[in-house]
């Protein structure tokens, strides 16, 4: 017969499942706060410690971030995107990170690439140059973190996805740095027109240079601001 030790460990971990498929799911998106202990002991029907323990458990995941006196607020979707989120990765960690993983992911995508991924990328190109025409931040910005996110989907491995997809938040804190640099080129065609125009062709050492050339552009950037900055 399982003791009352044991049963408590197993309803806490049926709390943190639940907790965790609704942050997954996106019911409470990244910044947003949760509902008060109180509201969650009577949805999920169990005891204020076991709520409380499985919010400490995903606080400790990356996924929560608890503020005392304020409520606890949705940080991350996964643990991998929390484990990141908690290293707090700087400008040029995050760019000799994706340095390993760029090229990989367009050298993969141009062997697996759908004409339907191709038709995206081309549409999401055009909104980010058009984006830099207008110099409107918000949109490039999510114009470029969204061009990088489907090279990594359209390798067609989903653990490289799900990589670069926990990369999302530092990375966009890198390229808001870049925006704000006064020589910073937001319409660079080398990196991303080039690399459209390897996936088309469907040459994989072509993409790969060209996701190197934009790699090698940012973490030069990187460092040049890394040296200001001492």
């Amino acid at each position: 017969m399982p003791s009352q030790a044991t049963s408590r460990s197993v309803l806490v971990d049926e709390v943190i499942d639940r907790l965790r498929a609704d942050i997954t799911a996106g019911r409470w998106p990244i910044g947003a706060r949760i509902p008060a202990e109180a509201a969650l002991v009577a949805e999920l029907g169990v005891a204020r410690g076991t709520v409380r323990e499985a919010v400490r458990a995903l606080a400790h995941a990356g996924l929560l971030q608890v503020r005392q006196g304020d409520g606890t607020y949705v940080r991350a979707t996964t643990e991998l995107a929390g484990a990141v989120q908690r290293l707090g990765s700087d400008l040029q960690d995050v760019q000799e990170v994706r340095g390993a993983l760029d090229p990989q992911a367009a050298r993969l995508a141009a062997e697996r690439i759908s004409d339907a991924q191709l038709a995206d990328l081309d549409a999401i190109i055009a909104r980010r140059a058009d984006a830099w025409s207008r110099r409107d931040r918000e949109s490039w910005l999510d114009a470029d973190v969204d061009f990088h996110q489907a090279i990594a989907d359209a390798s067609g491995n989903p653990l490289l996805s799900e990589l670069y997809a926990a990369l999302t938040a530092p990375l966009r804190r890198t390229l808001l740095e870049d925006w704000h640099e006064p020589d910073f080129n937001g319409g660079d065609p080398r990196g991303h027109e080039g690399l459209v125009a390897a996936l088309h062709a469907r040459d994989p050492e072509a993409a790969a240079r060209s996701a190197a050339v934009n790699i090698d552009i940012s973490l030069h950037r990187a460092r040049l601001q890394a040296r200001t900055n001492q």
